[in-house]
């Protein structure tokens, strides 16, 4: 049992309060998801030839050192670091491939959590309110943001295992359920060259659509694919640089409320997440159908 939440300001004028109208979904999830949580914010949208790279780190006093000047002399590039308790923004004008590859050589302690132009990732073990203060999420401005609560039962309790898992630029993944052939789709997408961090089927999810998407699937083909080869039950919440979708399995057994009013569209695994939100009380309410794909904002 976890909760998710998700959060689409379509008026620009609501989202210097973004943080401030997203944490209480997150917090009224704590009883769906007590052992860790996280959230993705779209901010921030760097230049056309940058790159955001959110990184983590179970020893940040020692890794963060002089990883922006080093990377600079090694990859000849432009980097500024922001650090955020065991997180970090890093931003850098080189090839996106090139600094996964020197983290990896250079720096294997750290983990890459999130990259794009606009996506930043934070996720930690603890109650939601503690990992919401820990990177002052009310104070974030933004345009959307998607979160996650875990009460975890297939696998152990990290910050790595926590959600949201990226599945490519600027796209990220959150769900409610359980996976059953995610096992088996693992070592299918090991032999393709995914790499898994975690024992989580969320991430196995997120491999799946890495995948996909890097044959050249839009994100929507992505998830029409994934309605036949993933088992089991689930929604999924999916971030983009432009807006979130929402997919629920052929049955549905996993609950989900959605919300629409004229500034704002809001899903939540429980419409109490909602209920906070200006305007709630008149919004259109409805309940996702099973199998079917919704998005808001510019998702291909």
């Amino acid at each position: 049992m976890c909760g998710i939440v998700g959060l689409y300001l379509k008026n620009t004028d609501l989202r210097p309060q973004l943080g401030a109208l997203f944490e209480p979904m997150l917090v009224e999830m704590t009883d769906r998801g007590p052992d860790s949580a996280g959230f993705a914010i779209y901010r921030n949208t760097v230049e056309q030839a940058q790159t955001k790279f959110t990184l983590a780190c179970n020893d940040p006093d020692n890794q963060w050192k002089s990883i922006d000047t080093d990377m600079e002399s090694a990859l000849e590039c432009n980097v500024t670091v922001q650090i955020l308790g065991d997180h970090a923004i890093l931003v850098t004008d080189a090839d996106a491939d090139g600094v996964q590859n020197w983290l990896r050589e250079n720096r294997p302690e750290i983990r890459i959590v999130g990259s794009g132009r606009s996506i930043e990732i934070f996720k930690q073990t603890g109650l939601p309110q503690d990992v919401a203060d820990q990177f002052d999420l009310a104070k974030a401005q933004g345009s959307h943001a998607i979160g996650h609560t875990r009460m975890a039962t297939e696998s152990a309790v990290t910050t790595a295992g926590s959600h949201p898992f990226a599945t490519g630029l600027d796209l990220c993944l959150v769900h409610n359920g359980s996976l059953s052939n995610h096992n088996r789709l693992r070592r299918k997408l090991e032999r393709k060259g995914i790499v898994f961090q975690t024992e989580n089927d969320t991430e196995v999810a997120a491999g799946y659509m890495t995948s996909k998407l890097a044959q050249g699937e839009t994100l929507i083909q992505t998830l029409e694919a994934a309605r036949k080869d993933l088992d089991g039950f689930y929604t999924f919440c999916i971030g983009t640089a432009e807006g979130f979708a929402v997919m629920r399995d052929p049955i549905a057994c996993k609950h989900a409320v959605m919300a629409e009013t004229d500034d704002w569209v809001a899903m939540a695994t429980e419409y109490r997440a909602i209920a906070h939100l200006p305007g709630a009380d008149t919004a259109r309410i409805w309940e996702p159908e099973p199998d079917r794909i919704y998005t808001w904002g510019h998702v291909q």
